[in-house]
């Protein structure tokens, strides 16, 4: 799979055309898609085309980018004008979105081809696409694993070698789990760094769109398309990122949280491996004491669970999406969000309303934001000294099919994973060679907030570390 510098260099050469590139892409998905499943639909021959000839133009007319003739594939929960956007759900299987999100838009004016949705678990609750209302996507390195979630279909899609990039969101590791259980990259943006408009939202203070890529550079190209303030959106801002000059070359690692019972040896040994790497090339590796880091996965679900309990409260069978005639509204409303919702989603949302309701609204939602700002002071103190803080990103290993059919197991894996998102520290993974003789380790780096720049640089370092 070529890469997007590749791609550009091949059309400037002659050698592939925006059509031959996306026309492979396309064949590809057709033959072999029906094994992995990681996507929902392919877009409609028109709407290709017109992505293509406005690709076709901006190359002969001199105003190429980076992205410009790029097949692409969207996570099904980013609205695409004229496209079905159902958010891995029943319940808005034929919803048509009326407008582009966002990051949709940047996206065409640099030229991409946009080819069409992936799998995901429904309205991104789940870490594993097991829980999509349509189907289960397979791990392209081991089709008896789960690809992680629930971004599974966008980074099942490029480690399939359909595209080169795919667009995910990344609610509490969405982006960086999938994309390290697939032995890719994943970047989670600063909050707020990408617009969030256009995208169906989970928890609204912790959503981020990032892009799932085979290498650090291609995630840089996407990230600054995307990035930057959106007036469609109040909590984005311009991306304020320095120079990479003022690296201090010094590493953070929270020892007591990541030496913990339940993390699988080979991911750990496979991260003091990558340490001890960076060691060798100068860097100093300190580890430090986060005190309430270990309790940020309690603030998380706490957060995420009132916040879906809010936004899911739109889908009620009247305004839009699937409707139950009944004998009252309220009966509609409930019966068709009965038939309509699948089991995860229905737990968070009980699980929300109950933190936000009368009573406990001080003892449980309240205290999770006191402890979110707790977190966000300790972190700020660590990176006043060191460049980033480094962690795996899962504890476990990516499961196999039905493994975990407890939810409280799959939420456990998600120990490492939420940090970056309950603080609002931009966050990327990078592939560190296999762990066994199918799958990759990972390791998963933080930075000051706005400091994708410093992601970046680590991110070659570690690519230099493991070359594929």
């Amino acid at each position: 799979m070529l890469n997007l510098k590749e791609i550009q260099k091949s059309y400037r050469d002659k050698t592939h055309t925006v059509r031959s590139v996306v026309n492979e892409a396309l064949d590809k998905i057709k033959s072999e898609d029906e094994r992995i499943g990681a996507m929902l639909q392919l877009y409609d021959e028109a709407y290709i085309n017109q992505c293509i000839d406005r690709a076709e133009t901006m190359i002969t007319g001199g105003v190429s980018t980076d992205m410009t003739g790029v097949p692409i594939v969207i996570k099904d929960n980013i609205n695409v004008k004229g496209q079905i956007v159902s958010a891995g759900s029943k319940i808005l299987e034929n919803y048509n979105s009326p407008y582009d999100a966002t990051v949709i838009k940047k996206l065409k004016d640099a030229g991409a081809v946009i080819i069409g949705r992936t799998n995901m678990d429904e309205f991104a609750m789940g870490s594993s696409t097991e829980n999509s209302a349509y189907k289960k996507t397979k791990n392209p390195l081991d089709i008896t694993r789960v690809p992680g979630g629930s971004s599974g279909g966008s980074a099942a899609a490029v480690a399939a070698t359909y595209v080169t990039v795919a667009l995910g969101s990344d609610t509490g590791g969405s982006v960086r789990q999938p994309a390290a259980f697939t032995g890719l990259v994943g970047l989670k943006p600063t909050y707020g760094a990408v617009s969030r408009y256009g995208l169906i939202a989970m928890g609204s203070s912790l959503d981020q769109i990032g892009p799932i890529t085979n290498n650090v550079d291609d995630a840089e190209v996407v990230f600054d398309i995307i990035k930057g303030k959106d007036i469609m959106d109040a909590t984005s801002h311009q991306n304020l990122s320095e120079s990479a000059r003022d690296i201090k070359k010094r590493i953070a690692v929270p020892r007591l949280f990541i030496d913990q019972d339940g993390v699988d040896n080979k991911i750990r040994d496979n991260f003091n491996q990558t340490l001890t790497s960076f060691v060798d090339r100068g860097y100093e590796v300190v580890d430090v004491n986060i005190k309430n880091i270990e309790k940020t996965l309690h603030a998380y679900y706490i957060i995420c669970a009132a916040e879906v309990s809010s936004n899911m409260g739109r889908y009620d069978g009247v305004r839009y999406g699937v409707h139950v005639e009944s004998d009252t509204v309220n009966k509609s409303m409930i019966e068709s969000r009965t038939e309509a919702l699948g089991a995860e989603v229905k737990r968070r949302i009980m699980l929300g309303t109950y933190v936000l309701s009368s009573g406990y609204y001080d003892a449980y939602y309240n205290k999770a934001l006191k402890l979110r700002e707790k977190i966000r002071e300790e972190i700020r103190e660590v990176f006043k000294d060191f460049d980033i803080i480094a962690m795996p990103i899962s504890p476990v290993m990516p499961w196999r099919f039905g493994e975990k059919s407890d939810p409280l197991s799959a939420y456990l894996t998600d120990v490492f994973s939420v940090s970056a998102n309950v603080i609002g520290v931009p966050a990327i993974t990078v592939p560190t060679g296999y762990i066994d003789e199918k799958l990759y380790g990972s390791i998963q780096m933080l930075a000051d907030w706005h400091r994708e720049d410093i992601l970046f640089a680590y991110g070659r370092e570690v690519e230099s570390i493991y070359k594929k």
